[in-house]
């Protein structure tokens, strides 16, 4: 009987044991060495691509935050702008009110006299400036001797009837 398999103390048998009993070579230790460094270099491998992922990822947020926040300003700068133009409409109706204001109060039959007289020197007609004309009851318009020609219906005709009138020898 093999002395390894032996075990004291009443503890079950164990299937697969920590310690391997026989001498690794060094061709083992390479080959161990190799598998430990290709694991390490995919493990290194799958690290950067998830570093990388996750910097993409920020990187797309930022710049889907950027252009909400660029969006969102030039709505405000519009906003701006539409609010100052109605702040200028607003007084220039205001000042347009006044004005209509002013003319029709200054539209007054007796202020436009009164201007007159003031400001021009003119004053009303006395009798002896008026003259009366008096005229003949007969009609002055002549009537017209052109004779209109409308010969030009084909003009106004549009493409497919001039097809049809073609076709037809209207």
């Amino acid at each position: 009987m093999n002395q390894y398999n032996y075990q004291f103390e009443t503890s079950p048998r164990k299937l697969k044991p920590e310690y391997d009993y026989r001498k690794k070579s060094k061709e083992d230790i390479k080959k161990q060495l190799e598998i430990n460094e290709k694991q390490r270099r995919h493990a290194i491998k799958l690290e950067k691509k998830k570093h990388n992922k996750n910097v993409i990822l920020i990187g797309a947020v930022f710049l889907i935050l950027l252009a909400i926040s660029y969006r969102s300003s030039l709505i405000n700068e519009r906003f701006n702008e539409i609010q100052d133009n109605k702040a200028k409409l607003a007084a220039i109706q205001k000042t347009n009110g006044q004005l209509e204001v002013n003319i029709e109060s200054n539209l007054n039959l007796s202020n436009i006299e009164e201007s007159a007289k003031e400001k021009l020197g003119m004053q009303k007609l006395d009798n002896s400036q008026k003259v009366f004309v008096s005229l003949d009851k007969k009609d002055y318009v002549e009537a017209g001797t052109d004779n209109i020609d409308i010969s030009n219906e084909q003009d106004e005709l549009n493409w497919f009837q001039k097809i049809i009138n073609k076709i037809f020898g209207k």
